[in-house]
């Protein structure tokens, strides 16, 4: 399978997330991890009003639980797929993990930071950069999201 392809897929893994999110009206968004060899070892999906935690995060969930899998911080060689583009909380946690792709569906025009607002995956001063993959099921994901805040505004 091409990258196009795998990323078309994995992030089909990450929208199922995003919608298991809405049972505890969570903002739909969702993640996953994918190990070097393209098995998903970790998954999550937003869980801050769930468990009353403003860093249960898709991207956090998901890079604790691969962590666990893998028994290490460091998520070389792993690909985080997320639907919204991460924040800068997120981003931080994304570079910290040594994580060096990330690909996303939707854009964070208020605080993404993987390129809208901020930069910090591919910040030149940072200890590590990421190749990110911007807008793969861009409108599926967007879409979900529009969904959920046309029904809580």
């Amino acid at each position: 399978m091409n990258r196009s392809a795998s990323h078309h897929a994995w992030m089909e893994l990450a929208l199922a997330e995003a919608r298991g999110a809405l049972r505890t009206e969570d903002v739909p968004i969702g993640a996953v991890v994918v190990g070097p060899d393209g098995t998903v070892i970790g998954s999550g999906r937003n869980e801050r009003e769930a468990h009353q935690d403003p860093t249960a995060h898709a991207e956090m969930v998901a890079i604790r639980q691969a962590a666990q899998v893998l028994g290490s911080w460091r998520l070389d060689g792993c690909t985080l797929v997320v639907t919204l583009e991460p924040c800068p909380m997120c981003a931080g946690a994304i570079v910290l993990a040594r994580i060096p792709t990330v690909v996303f569906g939707a854009w964070d025009e208020k605080a993404g930071a993987s390129g809208s607002v901020f930069d910090i995956l591919r910040e030149r001063r940072l200890n590590h950069w990421v190749e990110v993959y911007p807008g793969v099921r861009e409108d599926e994901c967007g879409a979900l999201l529009r969904e959920f805040f046309a029904g809580h505004r």
